[in-house]
Parts: structure tokens; sequence; C-alpha cells
């Protein structure tokens, strides 16, 4: 490029149109009916994609699978295990099968079961390790099988995200979080690890940590006024998030806008990260 020669401008009007669209795409979301999930159901399917709703129960996914349906989308529910392996590659396997690909992972997968560090139990841990970390892997290898396929048979823009929490980066004070905190903190380095594997397949992997949710997980936390008040005034915006706070962010890492990012984690937290 010269003074006399410059390059020329990109057509940016071609090359951001449909930066957030996501027609055409089919998306697996596990955990798909729980507040967030569902969240993430429908702002997927708003953004023109199939989605595949799983979970434990089949009855729940069917039903929201339903209701995505009826409101104009293509949807189907299929029942999906975490504590099994087994089930998690079944129900992938059946999801590309309905579609006929799938382009899009969204794991949304996650229990806690309190216990203080005196009274840790094995099964338990096991369970938690299981549900919030083995899963994850053996989600994405069966996700990641259906996405290499397809990106030899021409089809790009492949991604896989997980919810994680704030807790991969911060331990939980006055409270039993051991297997919670490892899990998620073990899940942030799983993302890091997957990206670069997945990355000669141009599949991006990512992911988002929210602070306390407003929902079923995170209730408990609400009703109690000290508790409440103690994440308030913890929370620089002042509020906790909402299931939609996190949807924008899904939607930012599954969209063609970040076909550049991988390998990330970002915190929807109100400020609380920036505060420690």
């Amino acid at each position: 490029m010269t003074a006399d020669n410059p390059s020329p401008r990109p057509d940016y009007a071609r090359l951001l149109a449909d930066q957030a669209s996501l027609r055409g795409r089919t998306a697996f979301v596990a955990g798909g009916y729980g507040g967030i999930g569902e969240a993430i159901g429908w702002g997927l399917a708003l953004a023109g994609a199939r989605v595949a709703v799983a979970g434990r129960s089949a009855s729940k996914a069917e039903a929201l699978a339903t209701a995505l349906g009826a409101a104009g989308h293509d949807a189907f529910g299929l029942a999906m295990d975490a504590h099994s392996t087994a089930s998690i590659r079944s129900a992938v396997d059946t999801a590309a099968t309905h579609f006929g690909s799938l382009d899009i992972l969204v794991n949304c997968v996650g229990i806690q079961r309190e216990q203080r560090h005196a009274d840790v139990t094995e099964a338990t841990f096991d369970e938690i390790v299981q549900v919030n970390l083995k899963a994850a892997m053996f989600m994405s290898q069966a996700v990641a099988r259906h996405q290499i396929a397809g990106a030899a048979a021409g089809r790009t823009g492949a991604r896989q995200l997980h919810v994680l929490s704030v807790r991969a980066q911060l331990g939980m004070r006055d409270r039993g979080y051991s297997a919670y905190c490892a899990t998620k903190g073990a899940l942030v380095m799983l993302i890091k690890q997957h990206a670069v594997e997945l990355s000669a397949h141009q599949i991006t992997v990512n992911g988002v940590a929210p602070t306390v949710v407003r929902g079923e997980m995170g209730a408990h936390w609400l009703a109690n006024p000290v508790t409440r008040e103690h994440i308030l005034s913890r929370i620089p915006l002042g509020r906790v998030a909402e299931p939609e706070d996190v949807v924008g962010a899904t939607l930012f890492f599954c969209s063609p806008a970040a076909s550049f990012v991988t390998g990330q984690v970002l915190y929807i937290d109100g400020g609380l990260t920036a505060t420690q």
C-alpha cells in the first residue's frame, strides 16, 4: 500500500450485515429448560437457529421445544442425563440425526451440593465432578465429532460454549463449595485446552461465567434478606443477573461476530470480580 495506491476499503456492509445471525445453524442446548438454559434457547431460536433442548426430564425438554415451535421456531426436545456419558453421546447423536447437523453446543449443565470442608463425602464430590466437569468433556467430544464432520463437508462456523460461574475464579467464604469451585475452575482450563485442540477445525470454544442469576438455583440466596443484601452490596452494579443478561454474551460467542475469539471466559457479574 502506498499513498498513490491505497488498498481498497473493505465492504463493511457485506462483512458485517449478518454478524449476529444464526440462520441455518443448529444448536444443542444441554440443561436447556432451566432458567438460564431456557432464556438461551429462546435467544438462539430468535437469532435463527434450530434448537435441540436436552435435559434430564424429557417432558420438560419437550415442553420447551413445543413452546418454541408454537412461536414459529424449529425445536426438538429430548432426554439427556449428565450423570451418564452414554446418555450424553446418545442425546447428541439423536439431535444431530434429527437436524442433519450440529453447529453449536451450549452447555448449561451444573449442580451444587453444599458441604463444608470437614463434611465433604466422596460420593457427593464425585457426582459434582461428573456433572460439572466430566459431562462437559464428553459433551464437547460428542458434539465435536459432528462439527468436524461438518467442517470436512464445507460447513463452517462451529461453536462450543460452556456456562460456568464466578466461582471459577473466586472461592466462597464461610460456605461449603469445595467441589463446585474446583469443577468450575477446572472447566476454565478445559475450555482453553479444547479451544487449542479444536482450532485446527475452526471450532471456537468459550465460556460465560455469571454471578448469582435470578432463578431456581439462586432463589435461596435471594429469599433470605441477609444473604440478598450481602450479595447486592458486593456487586458494583447493585443487582443480580437476570437470565437474559447471560443470553447476549452467549449469542455473541455463538455468532459469526466471534469467529476470531476462542479460549475465553467472559464474567457476567456486574463488576464483582473487578472488586476482589
